[in-house]
């Protein structure tokens, strides 16, 4: 599975229909395997269904921002392959496992981790990670190192190698991806060479975690 390779979740949110061809497209170039695009965008089921068709087999396309069964229904209907939660939601959770959805729930505390888990979640979010930092997560991974953890919120490529050092399994990656003003610009190539940046950085410490004798990322 290409995700496991390349566990790297880009998140769009609140972008223009207009942008998803070029996104996609930079994206694959630059070596991302998953595309969440949230349900509180505008027109997020037609975007999730743009980008369904272009990506193929490219690029897993999912939904995020998930927190109700009709969500999960549209969702899944314009081809989402994979659904995210802000929060555990059970009732959004239980259903993905009953459909065999990946399902990645947001969650930051150690009870609400231990609860996306047991309900079955793919991985689950360390949502918002950068508030805490890397070392909230080594703590979390010392009592937990069986539950997948995706670091997301605030994550560089400067910034990433640290959070691979301390358990990582994978990453959501929104704003310092999708900077704002480089999308206005419909600066592509910057985009692409983003994407590669992010990818040199997990592949880097993927390999420096290895040469430290740290237990490897968990197969999703």
């Amino acid at each position: 599975m290409r995700f496991g390779a390349m566990p790297l979740v880009a998140i769009l949110r609140g972008q223009r229909t207009e942008i998803i061809a070029p996104v996609v497209q930079a994206l694959t170039e630059g070596g991302f395997t998953a595309l969440e695009i949230t349900m509180n965008s505008p027109a997020a089921i037609e975007q999730i269904r743009l980008a369904s068709a272009l990506a193929k087999d490219h690029l897993m396309i999912g939904a995020g921002t998930v927190i109700k069964l009709a969500d999960l229904d549209a969702a899944q209907a314009a081809g989402a392959g994979f659904i995210v939660t802000p929060a555990v939601v059970p009732e959004v959770i239980s259903e993905c496992i009953r459909r065999g959805l990946p399902v990645f729930p947001g969650a930051f505390t150690p009870t609400e981790i231990l609860q996306a888990h047991r309900l079955g979640a793919t991985m689950v979010k360390l949502f918002p990670a950068h508030r805490l930092g890397p070392d909230y997560l080594r703590d979390l991974k010392a009592p937990l190192p069986h539950i997948h953890l995706l670091a997301t919120g605030g994550i560089t490529p400067e910034t990433l190698p640290e959070y691979v050092m301390a358990g990582a399994d994978g990453f959501g990656i929104g704003s310092p991806l999708f900077e704002p003003h480089r999308l206005d610009a419909k600066n592509w190539a910057w985009l692409r060479a983003r994407a590669r940046q992010f990818c040199a950085a997990w592949e880097s410490s993927i390999n420096e975690r290895s040469r430290s004798h740290l237990p490897q990322p968990l197969a999703t």
